[in-house]
């Protein structure tokens, strides 16, 4: 049954109030994530249904667009920048010291569930790069010692 799973009448309710509302698939996504942490996969037929769309095409703009996650995050999630200027400021360097401390690689999280290391493209801190962004806290000239921020 479509509507088995146990967040559908949350999505029917998320489903409901972007009604009529013009391209309403990622304001729907959105909405989604800030009500369970996630995407679940068990909300993509509901979606899919509501909006006439194929699975395949809500699978496809969740997997395009990064910040859409299909498990729930860590309980911190860091975000590094990877951008031109960061690069130059020696973010690969620093990105790769940090995924070894963690034991992890873009888009997981760490067995105990405390770290999400995420890849972000410009945070806007060009000019103090490396940058990046704990728990939604913007951190500038970063290196590896911004897993102190997370260790809590």
């Amino acid at each position: 049954m479509l509507d088995s799973h146990p967040h559908s009448d949350r999505i029917a309710e998320i489903l409901e109030a972007h009604r009529g509302l013009e391209g309403p698939l990622l304001p729907i996504l959105h909405a989604i994530q800030e009500a369970f942490g996630h995407v679940p996969e068990s909300a993509v037929p509901q979606i899919a249904k509501a909006l006439t769309m194929s699975k395949a095409e809500v699978h496809g703009v969740i997997s395009f667009y990064h910040d859409f996650r299909k498990a729930p995050a860590g309980r911190h999630v860091l975000k590094l920048c990877r951008a031109e200027a960061c690069q130059t400021m020696g973010a690969d360097a620093v990105a790769e010291q940090i995924k070894k401390a963690l034991g992890i690689d873009w888009h997981e999280t760490t067995p105990d569930g405390r770290v999400t290391l995420e890849p972000v493209f410009c945070l806007g801190l060009c000019a103090c790069g490396p940058s990046a962004m704990v728990d939604g806290r913007l951190v500038g000239r970063c290196d590896e010692s911004v897993l102190a921020e997370v260790a809590k």
